[in-house]
């Protein structure tokens, strides 16, 4: 970490505005833009509450994953609508934002973390649902979609 104006600053944060710097000065649009609400969405993380705090880089993460997020629901909004030069911006938000995301889980990872926490918990039958997620939830966490977790657990808990 470094000091900068007398204030910590996590690695991440300091990745994405040494990265604005590089964006900006190679006059990338999408990624200026893209790294510019990156860095409000974290400000502003900084500053809710009672007290202005500075965000771990775990936190700085959570930030991003809502923002790419909602970068997925406004394209697919767009696509929806016939919007496709909006649905396009912001997939291509959403691609920027992903490399600072850690890898998402793939099909067969997620599988087998789910079969582990049902083995973990004895859990059987869709009422089990909830005892398996508190276990599979922190094994996964940031690097698989809720839903997509949801989805796996139900369908392995129905057998």
């Amino acid at each position: 970490m470094s000091i900068r104006q007398g204030k910590m600053m996590t690695m991440l944060k300091e990745k994405l505005q040494t990265d604005l710097s590089v964006a900006m000065k190679a006059r990338d649009e999408v990624r200026t833009r893209t790294l510019r609400m990156a860095l409000t969405a974290v400000t502003n993380e900084e500053v809710s509450g009672k007290r202005a705090r500075e965000l771990s880089d775990d936190d700085v993460v959570k930030v991003l994953q809502r923002e790419a997020k909602k970068r997925r629901e406004a394209a697919e909004a767009f696509a929806g609508a016939g919007r496709t030069e909006q649905a396009e911006a912001e997939r291509a938000e959403g691609v920027v934002l992903d490399e600072y995301l850690p890898a998402q889980l793939d099909d067969e990872e997620l599988t087998r973390l789910v079969s582990e926490a049902i083995a973990e918990t004895g859990a059987e039958g869709p009422r089990a649902m909830g005892q398996v997620m508190k276990v599979v939830t922190p094994k996964v966490a940031g690097r698989a979609d809720g839903r997509r977790v949801s989805g796996e657990v139900k369908r392995q808990l129905a057998g």
